[in-house]
């Protein structure tokens, strides 16, 4: 996809988790922004509800890159990745490394980069 994206095996099939405007206001609607995500995951007592959290999240990172292959490629569309479909292609311990992938792929979807131009317009004459 680009620079943004993390490549996963789920379920031997690969997917590109892509954090989005639209993943973020998806996030910020559910969990009150990127920055409570993490505070909300972890306050779950219940194994349940925090493997459906993570499941829901990682669903939603994939599906960011899925939507953009089918928005370009109509005729190519490809099956979203569905929660359900998730937790059944994976195991509890296969959500614990995806939980490193996710981070990795909002951190590289927050990610700036900064291109510096030559002022020359303020260079000293001599």
């Amino acid at each position: 996809m680009d620079d943004r994206s993390v490549a996963v095996t789920i379920g031997g099939e690969e997917y590109k988790l892509l954090l989005t405007t639209r993943a973020t206001m998806e996030i910020a609607q559910k969990y009150g922004g990127l920055d409570k995500m993490g505070e909300n995951m972890m306050q779950s007592d219940n194994i349940k509800d925090a493997l459906e959290e993570i499941c829901w999240l990682i669903a939603l990172l994939a599906n960011q890159s899925i939507t953009i292959w089918n928005l370009w490629n109509p005729s190519e569309a490809k099956s979203l990745l569905s929660t359900e479909k998730l937790e059944y292609m994976t195991s509890p311990a296969d959500i614990a490394d995806l939980k490193d992938n996710i981070m990795l792929a909002i951190t590289k979807g927050m990610k700036r980069n900064v291109i510096s131009e030559d002022d020359t317009k303020n260079a000293v004459g001599e």
